[in-house]
């Protein structure tokens, strides 16, 4: 019995001091430096990735259903919805670029004066994703879900196989940031530029001055004060002789500045003597008003002298006429008649209408036309012009002939067939109606619309257009010019389109809404509004081709006539040639090509240079003719190219471009 007894003990005893002595001196293996070394190395060759980690039989596995964001990371709400709407496990993880960008721009001001990279933030933050603990808080980047573009399968890459593609990921995100951190400083300078003062700031800074000094100088506060109001009447004189006719700061003299800090504190003492602020904005109230009214005074009277500049002949294309009238009349009659009268009804032969009576003009129109064309003498001008203007429109003809081509000038006045029995247009210019609306001050001022007071709607010749078939009885075809175009290509072509039935060529207006029906008819009208489209579109006068033989088959002046009737009291359109044009040859008007006629040039500055140079031909259209002064100086060259200013008649009469 004794003896089992001292076999358990001994097993006993076995059994708690082996285990003892063999954790002491395993214990004492690991602390030696070289043990533990190997002990770092053999647990740091371990990789933990979730595409290749295995499941714990024992313990169900915890899946992430949300990803940490890495630092300083903004999602916007979009990206919070679009994250939310996918499956469970399958929630996509940004791009390195996104990350990257999107820590640029939430950079704090702090960072930067801490001079602080940030590239080194994204990195630091993606290798912080990368390295997460084993809680599952954050998740390696490369457990991103890939999108096939070709069949928009999706698929987990592991780590084993995307190693390479990692390393290019993480370099791309380093350039993209570099890029995205040039992309941001060339930010900056721009900003930086914008930031720069206007060129007219101090001119600006220097009319409020003014504008406040005359506020104060109002009040009667500083009425009261004699010394104050003397030196802000001095300051006033002194900053408005500095701004004198600036427009930019470095029109300013070098004393603008010194004048500027002298005012302001001229100011600062109005300032401080002033306390009613009611009365300054009464006065301010009351400038406004007033400056407002002025401004509308102003455009009413630019408005009428524009017009009247408009209907104004220059006194040098007075003298004109005058000096080739009276050589005219001095000239033997066997030197007055033209060459070449044979080819004038001939139907083969290219023909052209100008209807005028303004000399310099009509010359331009045809020296153009010749300059610009292959075979000048197929060509052949008919021009009509009134009584007082024939014999010197003859005579500038005569002694400028235009090449080859072929030159008729009429009279208006031989055409006895033209009469107020035979033309309703003729007899309503004739009406005391229409003189008293022409002639009238008191009618004239009530008229807003001053441009249809224009004396040229008086003008038998601006209505000539439509009677082309009983000037030109033997012609098929004729192209009408007006007098304020310029050629620039040849227009031989123009004769062999194809007008499919219709009467008139021409280039449609679509491209401004003012140029439709609508602005031109009185729609309000149950006549015009039952016939017409208001929003159909316009067509240019200028250059018009002229079927005359579909022109006499459809009576085409029957029903010019006809709608000139009805408007005898002006109810359809007011004056002018363009409404009942569009009237007369609606749904018989053939669109020609955009690139064959241009407009715009005598009223709108911003007319594309390139459509220009492309256009067979260019209309100054408008007031801003190209021989008055106040025409468009950029456009004038067109027209002046065309003008001999060395002619002796040119220059007796002053005539300069």
């Amino acid at each position: 019995m004794v003896a089992v007894r001292n076999i358990v003990l001994l097993l006993l005893c076995v059994t708690v001091v082996a285990p003892i002595v063999l954790y002491t001196d395993r214990l004492g293996t690991f602390e030696s430096p070289s043990n533990k070394q190997e002990f770092i190395e053999d647990v740091t060759a371990f990789t933990f990735s979730a595409a290749d980690s295995s499941h714990l039989n024992l313990l169900p596995q915890e899946t992430s259903t949300a990803v940490k964001e890495p630092v300083r990371a903004v999602y916007t709400e979009e990206d919070s919805t679009n994250r939310r709407n996918l499956p469970q496990g399958l929630q996509l993880v940004e791009s390195r670029e996104h990350v990257s960008a999107r820590m640029l721009s939430t950079t704090t001001e702090e960072d930067q004066t801490k001079n602080e990279n940030p590239i080194k933030l994204v990195t630091d933050g993606i290798k912080q994703g990368n390295q997460g603990d084993a809680s599952g808080e954050n998740v390696n980047r490369e457990d991103a879900i890939d999108v096939d573009d070709n069949d928009g399968k999706l698929a987990k890459s592991t780590s084993a196989s995307t190693q390479e593609p990692q390393l290019k990921e993480q370099q791309q995100a380093t350039e993209t940031s570099s890029n995205i951190n040039h992309k941001g400083s060339g930010l900056s300078e721009t900003n930086k530029q914008n930031d720069q003062p206007p060129s007219d700031a101090r001119v600006k800074q220097l009319k409020d001055q003014l504008i406040q000094a005359k506020v104060y100088l109002s009040l009667p506060v500083v009425k009261s004060n004699p010394h104050l109001t003397r030196e802000l009447r001095l300051r006033v004189k002194e900053v408005s002789r500095t701004l004198g006719d600036a427009s930019k700061d470095s029109d300013l003299p070098k004393n603008a500045n010194e004048r500027m800090r002298a005012m302001e504190q001229t100011l600062m003492k109005g300032k401080q003597a002033q306390d009613d602020c009611a009365a300054v904005v009464k006065k301010l109230r009351a400038m406004l008003h007033s400056t407002e009214e002025q401004l509308h005074v102003l455009k009413k009277q630019t408005l009428f002298l524009t017009q009247l500049t408009a209907k104004t002949l220059p006194k040098g294309l007075h003298c004109l006429p005058l000096r080739l009238t009276t050589e005219y009349h001095n000239m033997n009659s066997s030197r007055q008649q033209f060459p070449n009268q044979e080819n004038l009804e001939d139907p083969h032969l290219y023909h052209y209408a100008i209807f005028s009576d303004n000399i310099l003009a009509t010359a331009v129109v045809v020296n153009s036309t010749v300059y610009n064309t292959k075979d000048a003498s197929k060509h052949v001008f008919h021009i009509v012009t009134d009584r007082l203007n024939y014999a010197a429109m003859r005579m500038w003809f005569l002694g400028n002939p235009p090449g080859k081509a072929t030159i008729q000038v009429q009279n208006i006045e031989d055409f006895t067939w033209l009469n107020a029995s035979y033309s309703p247009v003729l007899k309503q210019l004739g009406s005391q109606s229409m003189i008293d609306y022409y002639f009238k001050a008191h009618r004239a001022a009530s008229d807003s619309n001053l441009k249809f007071r224009n004396p040229k709607y008086l003008s038998i010749l601006n209505h000539l257009r439509f009677y082309l078939p009983e000037i030109f009885p033997k012609l098929n075809k004729v192209l009408f010019l007006d007098d304020d175009i310029v050629v620039q290509k040849d227009l031989t072509d123009l004769w062999s389109i194809d007008l499919k039935g219709n009467v008139n060529g021409a280039v449609e207006t679509c491209g401004e809404s003012f140029h439709r029906f609508d602005r031109y008819l009185n729609f309000s009208n149950p006549l015009i509004a039952k016939n017409f489209d208001p929003h159909a579109c316009g067509w240019a006068y200028g250059m018009n081709v002229f079927d005359l033989a579909e022109w006499k088959r459809q009576n085409i002046t029957g029903v010019y006539h006809n709608w000139q009737n009805l408007n005898h009291d002006r109810q359809l359109w007011k004056l002018g040639t363009l409404p009942p044009g569009l009237i007369t040859f609606w749904k018989r008007t053939f669109p020609l090509n955009r690139s064959w006629h241009i407009l715009g040039l005598g009223y709108n500055p911003n007319v594309n240079q390139r459509d220009i140079e492309q256009s067979a031909v260019v209309h100054y259209n408008g007031n801003m003719k190209p021989w008055l002064e106040i025409s468009i100086p950029k456009f004038r060259s067109y027209w002046t190219k065309y003008v001999d200013y060395d002619h002796v008649y040119l220059r007796e009469c002053n005539i300069n471009p």
